[in-house]
């Protein structure tokens, strides 16, 4: 186990220790949701599906039942992964989203709305490893959807900034479902006002009772279809009906004696892997903490660039991850950084506004889950009298031809939302992630380290300040960041610039347990509505 002190002098004041049970989230009503299934008997995973629903109600925000999903779940002794991204539109091409008029792909309206995976997510977890019928765990998210809740703090604002962009921007009859679901007085609503969707109920519960059959094959699969082919979107049923979650094998690299796994490709949870393999080439000491920051960021920056050049979906990258991740090329990686920034440039390879949760149960079940909409609500498309907020994921995709991550049917794109999870010698420790865009690799490398190098608590670790690298030599710090490590940075020749809002540098949650005594230890995003809820 990690070796941090328990003292409470030594703690965050909102670090949480519990034995029988944990869910970790950014909003405490999901996260309580997710725990009343542990009390009813279900397990982690149980729990990791209440909350992911319960979040598209109450974080509309960053995800929706249109979202793609990731999840990482430990049980009876092996890491199990869950790639439940969706697919490019057969019908979409290069060529007819450039007969549009686009240079690249848009952010918003129905080009770049591809499969969404999340309710094929919900229903596979439950059908290989939950206890508790789908109908059930459901309860949660459909009674607030129904009924209303009051909406907290953070996700007020994001909502509030989100109706100011869309109403000056978006003016086709396509975007009138969002403003009458998310808007229905012609405002978005304020912290603590209730807020309520009746139609997103009605089509949680129409996944529930079909194990989500309803949404990819029955009358919601229909009125997608319906509303695609009205509009010029690509999306059809058949897509729908055609489409399958996929289980898969975790990825690895071991990090000072801790392996850190993450989901392959089409993730970039590589980019986290390849910054810490890279990070491990130097001896960081008891830490000039100036010179930690500096090899972090250029880590970082170059991983990044390897990602963006390589990362597709899987069935384009034949053995391209294994050559990322050998020693070989760390080191070799390792060696372009000096004591100076970088412009960082993809290497050559050997030849051959989004939601987190982790869960935890008193057997040693445990789920690192994330699912997405993709910035913010996503593509602005809300199925009418569905409650339904299609995601965008088809953005990142490329419109040239000789990219790797290049637009064609049927395939996978360039994905942001990463769940990771901690072992050692087997044993395992638990999950950890933080949303948040690409955000997310880098908010994972400095995770990791604040745990690992620092001896960190998770609520510990989630506080500390965290930078964020945004392009070239670019680095945001929070306002919070030590000056001194700052100006030091600057002196290095990386372009510092203080940003005032925290929004962007992610939002993490990291449950721990003690392989000794199945001690939890949790920690939630202070940055956000965070919550951890415990048993």
């Amino acid at each position: 186990m990690f070796d941090y002190d328990f003292s409470p002098y030594r703690q965050p004041r909102n670090s949480v220790v519990a034995q029988r049970g944990m869910v970790a989230t950014a909003q405490p009503l999901a996260a309580q949701a997710g725990l009343d299934m542990l009390k009813k008997g279900g397990n982690a995973v149980d729990a990791a599906i209440a909350t992911a629903a319960c979040l598209t109600v109450v974080e509309p925000t960053s995800n929706g039942i249109g979202s793609d999903a990731f999840a990482l779940i430990w049980t009876k002794g092996k890491l199990h992964g869950l790639n439940a991204s969706g697919v490019a539109p057969q019908s979409i091409s290069i060529e007819a989203i450039r007969a549009r008029g686009y240079d690249t792909m848009p952010v918003h309206g129905l080009e770049p709305v591809i499969v969404p995976g999340a309710p094929a997510a919900w229903a596979e977890c439950s059908r290989r490893f939950g206890r508790l019928p789908l109908s059930e765990v459901l309860k949660p998210a459909i009674d607030y959807a129904e009924n209303g809740f009051p909406v907290s703090p953070v996700v007020a604002r994001n909502w509030q900034h989100a109706f100011k962009g869309y109403t000056k921007t978006f003016k086709d009859p396509m975007f009138e479902s969002w403003f009458n679901t998310f808007a229905p007085d012609g405002k978005a609503p304020a912290a603590g006002e209730l807020w309520s969707s009746p139609a997103h109920a009605r089509s949680l519960k129409a996944i529930a009772d079909s194990n989500a059959e309803d949404f990819y094959k029955g009358e919601l699969a229909d009125r997608i279809d319906r509303f695609s082919r009205q509009h010029g979107g690509f999306l059809r049923k058949s897509d729908l009906e055609n489409y399958r979650p996929q289980w898969v094998d975790p990825i690895s690299i071991n990090y000072h004696g801790y392996d850190i796994w993450e989901l392959p490709p089409n993730g970039q949870g590589l980019v986290a892997l390849l910054g810490l393999n890279i990070l491990k080439q130097f001896d960081l000491g008891e830490k000039n903490y100036i010179d930690t920051y500096h090899k972090q960021i250029e880590a970082l920056k170059l991983a990044f660039s390897d990602g963006k050049a390589y990362i597709t979906d899987p069935r384009d990258m034949g053995e391209e991850v294994a050559a990322l991740l050998s020693e070989n090329y760390a080191a070799a990686r390792a060696r372009l950084i000096g004591s100076t920034a970088l412009d960082p440039a993809p290497g050559t390879l050997p030849k051959g506004g989004t939601v987190y949760l982790a869960t935890a149960d008193s057997d040693g079940t445990m789920v690192s889950f994330i699912q997405s909409n993709f910035m913010g609500f996503g593509s602005g498309i809300v199925i009418p009298d569905t409650g339904i907020s299609m995601q965008n994921r088809g953005h990142t995709f490329s419109l040239n031809p000789k990219d790797a991550n290049a637009l064609a049917p049927g395939k996978k794109t360039y994905h942001t939302i990463i769940p990771g999870f901690l072992t050692r010698d087997g044993q395992p420790l638990g999950p950890f992630g933080v949303m948040g865009g690409y955000m997310q690799p880098q908010g994972h490398l400095q995770v990791v380290s604040h745990l690992i190098d620092d001896h960190l608590h998770p609520q510990a670790a989630l506080d500390a300040p965290r930078w964020q690298w945004i392009e070239g030599k670019t680095v945001w710090v929070e306002s919070n960041f030590p000056n001194a490590a700052a100006q030091a940075l600057s002196r290095c020749g990386h372009d510092i610039r203080v940003a005032l809002e925290t929004g962007s540098f992610g939002r993490g949650q990291i449950i721990l347990r003690d392989p000794k005594t199945g001690v939890l230890s949790g920690g939630s995003e202070s940055r956000a509505d965070g919550f951890v809820a415990a048993w």
